[in-house]
């Protein structure tokens, strides 16, 4: 259960390329070795209103949230992280050389026994 989410300030709209990203996050979760490819979620979803730093309405941002199942070392967590921040840090170089965005991520750990989850997607992708 690896689900990425990106919350991004709507003024990216037009400026970045949202979908590539996710699509190159997805690559960046998959080659960390640690997740099948059934379980693998990436989405986004776009901030309407915000207020950021000193409200230059230049100001974006992209903050990411990786949760994950239990079960994996402090080590492969924080490889899958490097991966997926390398990747999204490559995908927005030409945002990060303004003075007007910011890149978050954070990995959050959840409690398998505070979990419910069906995947039908799971036994159509094992099956090949």
């Amino acid at each position: 259960m690896p689900h990425l989410s990106l919350e991004y300030s709507a003024n990216l709209e037009g400026r970045a390329d949202i979908a590539g990203l996710c699509r190159e996050l997805h690559a960046a979760v998959l080659a960390s070795g640690l997740f099948e490819l059934g379980a693998v979620r990436v989405r986004a979803f776009a901030a309407q209103h915000f207020a950021i730093a000193d409200l230059d309405p230049r100001n974006s941002f992209i903050d990411m949230s990786f949760r994950l199942g239990e079960g994996r070392s402090a080590e492969d967590k924080k490889a899958a992280g490097d991966k997926i921040f390398a990747a999204a840090t490559a995908h927005c170089a030409k945002l990060l050389a303004e003075p007007h965005f910011a890149l978050s991520l954070e990995i959050r750990e959840i409690d398998s026994a505070l979990s419910w989850k069906k995947n039908a997607i799971h036994p159509r992708l094992r099956g090949k």
